[in-house]
């Protein structure tokens, strides 16, 4: 009997090192590159609803993967944001008695750090890894806005998704980010309060994204190289 137990334990051994020796030779990728589609809208003096204003919006993405936890993204979008004074309780008095509504075409570029919740992946070319994982996000960028008037100003985008892989080498990103702009003038208006202030984000224009997105990725790791199992 102990010598059947002995086998049988020997046997299962051979079994978990094969599988994990076979799932540590699927090929691993540096780099992910797509496109995706969106909704963004303008949240500042002129609307502070959550909801209100949304218009469509697109861009392209590339990523590179650290490891199964971690990664930095690089992302351009193109929109636009909307906005007028008409549902707006607040009083301005430069716009007292009268409507005001704007236009401006959004140019968005941000750089991100990504981190996953799991591990993710196909779970074959990493141990542990999930094909679906929630994800923070917290990156710096810039943002271009043409209307009546052009701004450029710094912002700052934080949020949080999902990331679901399709199949091996396509991933499935649903994002949400809030963007914190440095300028109070993506709206084509300076300071309708009439009161100045000299602090990077404070009274200014800011703006949100919804977007799906589809990557795929490529630049397989070396796998004699010394890489992100150690």
């Amino acid at each position: 009997m102990r010598v059947i137990a002995l086998a049988t334990f020997l046997a299962l051994q051979c079994s978990l090192l094969t599988n994990t020796a076979a799932a540590q030779d699927e090929p691993e990728y540096k780099m992910e590159a797509g496109a995706g589609l969106g909704l963004v809208n303008y949240l500042g003096d002129f609307n502070g609803n959550l909801t209100k204003g949304l218009q469509p919006m697109a861009g392209i993405v590339a990523k590179y993967k650290a490891n199964p936890r971690v990664a930095w993204s690089a992302m351009l979008n193109y929109g636009q944001l909307k906005g007028n004074s008409k549902h707006v309780n607040t009083y301005y008095p430069e716009y007292a008695g009268q409507d005001f509504s704007f236009t401006t075409k959004l140019t968005d570029f941000s750089l991100k750090f990504e981190y996953n919740f799991w591990p993710f992946g196909t779970g074959q070319e990493y141990y542990g890894a999930k094909p679906l994982t929630p994800f923070i996000a917290l990156g710096a960028g810039l943002a271009f806005a043409k209307g009546d008037k052009t701004a450029t100003a710094f912002q700052m985008p934080i949020g949080f998704g999902v990331k679901y892989k399709l199949q091996s080498r396509l991933n499935l990103t649903l994002e949400w980010m809030m963007h914190f702009s440095g300028s109070d003038n993506l709206d084509g208006v300076r300071d309708p309060y009439g009161i100045k202030s000299t602090e990077l984000f404070k009274n200014t224009d800011c703006y949100q994204g919804l977007q799906l997105s589809l990557t795929y990725e490529f630049m397989e790791k070396c796998k004699t190289c010394h890489n992100d199992r150690e």
